[in-house]
């Protein structure tokens, strides 16, 4: 392989091509430190917000070349970044332990329009809905959900986590439900309306440290910390799957069937904690996790070609086929991408299968795609450029 940041492998026919030994584009904007974090506007092909160590906000259209904005928007390094569903004119950002939102239509100089200062301590993962709430999760392992149409704290959810909650999503086709996952390696789901959980996940229990293959040789050694989240839209691959995606800190990427964790929620009892046995490439039919033949969760990791140290950052792809492709970037300085719903095929025979595989050269610290034909992955290392890589 060249120096030059490229595509390490070839792709499978059913892959979207990368052109092989070509450099990434780099987006400039930041003005020291690490891109923290990007988001692609769902509402504007191309369009592209990053934030970084430096404070800043950075706006991009991938068809010029140089920055569009940039806003100074706080004096400490910015964790997170999201749109408001829809209006993507503005946008929230967190920054140590306050969410700020701006009007970019006011332009480089535009003040928080408003502040929150609901968590006690850092911010790690905003997320906001279309109805107006707003998650933040914190190092206390608490995540507040504000309301930004009453201006005030709607609810806290606590007591999931005995660690830093590291990520926090909504699910969008169940309006009253979020997912949350920690530095406990576990994954939670939650009726934010009241407060309470829906189901857990404990990646560190040893059912499911055995029965997976994060032990064994060649895979990194870390615990299975949750690291981030990425839940499927709703409608993707016709409507077949509903599922969240989870980058773990041993190395491995699972997905998980949230219409079937989230099913025993619907009758009265005790939260349902799953503890059913991973192989490293799927739940097998026939074991707990499985019904009427069907699989309910998919385990990639280093023996499918995936990651040697912890996964920072997962992401379902916006280009092509909606939600086709999932992809991962981690401390190993790759990103993969995955044709992960192979996996939940009943067939045998039939796996998820890893197309592509790139080395970007630094960790990555996040990434998104954008729904366009080309420069559609975005990824944010180590450094203050942001990279574009292009796949047809």
């Amino acid at each position: 392989m060249s120096d030059t940041e490229s595509a390490a492998e070839a792709v499978p026919a059913a892959a979207p091509a990368a052109a092989a030994e070509r450099k990434p584009r780099r987006l400039r904007g930041h003005k020291k430190g690490a891109v923290t974090c990007c988001v692609a506007s769902s509402a504007r092909p191309g369009v592209v917000a990053s934030a970084g160590e430096d404070g800043c906000l950075c706006w991009f259209d991938l068809r010029t070349k140089d920055v569009l904005l940039t806003i100074e928007a706080a004096n400490k390094p910015i964790s997170s970044v999201c749109f408001k569903p829809g209006n993507e004119d503005f946008v929230y950002a967190s920054a140590g332990n306050e969410i700020l939102s701006f009007d970019v239509r006011m332009g480089p100089q535009s003040k928080p329009l408003e502040t929150y200062n609901y968590n006690r301590d850092e911010i790690n993962q905003i997320a906001v809905t279309s109805k107006g709430y707003l998650a933040a999760a914190d190092d206390s392992g608490d995540v507040k959900i504000v309301s930004t149409i009453q201006k005030c704290l709607y609810k806290r959810l606590r007591e999931a986590h005995t660690s830093i909650c590291s990520t926090v999503q909504f699910i969008p086709w169940r309006p009253w439900t979020a997912i949350t996952g920690g530095l406990d390696s576990k994954l939670a789901a939650w009726d934010f309306s009241k407060g309470r959980t829906l189901f857990s996940i404990d990646y560190g229990s040893p059912e499911l440290q055995n029965g997976s293959s994060s032990g064994s040789a060649g895979q990194c050694f870390n615990p299975a910390f949750v690291h981030s989240l990425a839940v499927s839209e709703e409608g993707i691959l016709g409507g077949l799957y509903k599922v969240c995606a989870v980058a773990r800190g041993d190395g491995a990427v699972d997905v998980v069937d949230l219409e079937y964790e989230l099913a025993p929620a619907k009758s009265k009892g005790p939260p349902r904690t799953a503890t059913s046995t991973m192989s490293s490439k799927r739940t097998e039919p026939g074991d707990e996790s499985s019904n009427q033949g069907q699989v309910k969760r998919i385990h990639l990791d280093f023996t499918l070609g995936g990651h040697t140290a912890a996964v920072s950052c997962v992401a379902f792809s916006a280009f092509g086929e909606k939600g086709k492709f999932l992809v991962s970037g981690g401390n190993d300085a790759s990103v993969k991408i995955w044709d992960w719903s192979r996996g939940f095929s009943s067939e045998r025979n039939s796996d998820a299968q890893l197309v592509l595989d790139i080395d970007v050269k630094k960790k990555v610290n996040w990434l998104c795609t954008t729904p366009t034909d080309s420069d559609n992955l975005i990824v944010c290392n180590t450094s203050k450029v942001v990279k574009v890589y292009n796949f047809r």
